[in-house]
């Protein structure tokens, strides 16, 4: 029997669950029918982040972002890059701390752009500044590689 993989919705903010060996035949929403791994951003609200920071079996690579930073619209082509080469070990999501100045404090977010990685329920490592999609891609592999 196959182990079980959980994932939140990040259009709906709903727990699902599917076998792990299915994790590459873009597994949707039971309930919305939305992707729940399909190599793109996602955008998250506070609520979502932590639900799903807390309970997916997928680590989650988090961009803190506001509209009016530079750096985070320079940034945003490059984390879309990472986040399809990375698909489907790793999701990629981000959030407006302007929209959600919540999650700025909840997280201690200093300065943006700022990345958070999290895994098994917890913060595994952070990055900050804008960077090349390669520098996310190496930063998120050298990471998971020491949290195993």
């Amino acid at each position: 029997m196959s182990t079980k993989i959980r994932l939140t919705c990040t259009e709906c903010g709903q727990g699902n669950q599917f076998p792990a060996d299915k994790i590459e035949a873009a597994p949707k929403c039971g309930v919305c029918g939305a992707a729940l791994n399909n190599g793109k951003v996602a955008k998250l609200d506070l609520k979502t982040l932590e639900k799903a920071a807390k309970s997916d079996g997928v680590p989650l690579l988090v961009d803190f972002w506001a509209p009016w930073c530079g750096p985070c619209k320079a940034m945003a082509p490059e984390f879309e890059r990472a986040a399809k080469a990375l698909s489907p070990k790793v999701r990629f999501a981000k959030i407006d701390t302007q929209s959600n100045p919540d999650a700025a404090i909840r997280y201690n977010i200093r300065g943006i752009p700022a990345f958070i990685l999290f895994h098994r329920g917890r913060e595994i490592a952070r990055l900050s500044g804008a960077r090349p999609a390669a520098a996310l891609e190496k930063f998120v592999n050298e990471k998971l590689t020491l949290a195993k």
